[in-house]
This record gives C-alpha cells, sequence and structure tokens, in this order.
C-alpha cells in the first residue's frame, strides 16, 4: 500500500483507479478530482461480507493540492 498526503487528506493510492485532469469548478478554477471509496455500511451488513460495500465520492482538488496530486 502506499499513500500520498495532499494538504490534510491521505489518500490509498491502492483504491485510486480514476484521476480527472484539467477539471473547473464552478467558479471557473482548475481542480483535479478522484474517486474515493467510502464505507456504506446498513445495520444487518455488519456480519455479512458483501461484494459492494463501497459508495465512491468524487474528491476535488484545487490550487497546490491540485497541482501536486497532478503531478504525483
Amino acid at each position: 500500500m502506499t499513500f500520498i498526503k495532499i494538504q490534510n487528506v491521505v489518500i490509498n493510492i491502492s483504491y485510486v483507479a480514476v484521476v480527472r485532469l484539467d477539471n473547473q469548478t464552478v467558479s471557473g478554477e482548475k481542480s483535479v478530482s478522484v474517486p474515493l471509496p467510502t464505507p456504506q455500511f446498513l445495520s444487518f451488513q455488519w456480519d455479512t461480507i458483501a461484494q459492494n460495500l463501497y459508495d465512491y465520492k468524487w474528491i476535488e482538488f484545487t490550487g497546490q493540492a491540485a497541482i501536486t496530486l497532478q503531478d504525483y
């Protein structure tokens, strides 16, 4: 496993399969986006092993964080 730290976010790059480069925020600022897995546990799933325990949320980085991620 390899981790990278960008500002106050630590990313396990083993879970990163896609990176969106050259995005723009609503305000027009350039950004880089990464989908990160977030657990989606229902109360009855704690004792069950399921294939799709993660939901992916796009996390958007701007400014120096976007440059750092893009350079990586």
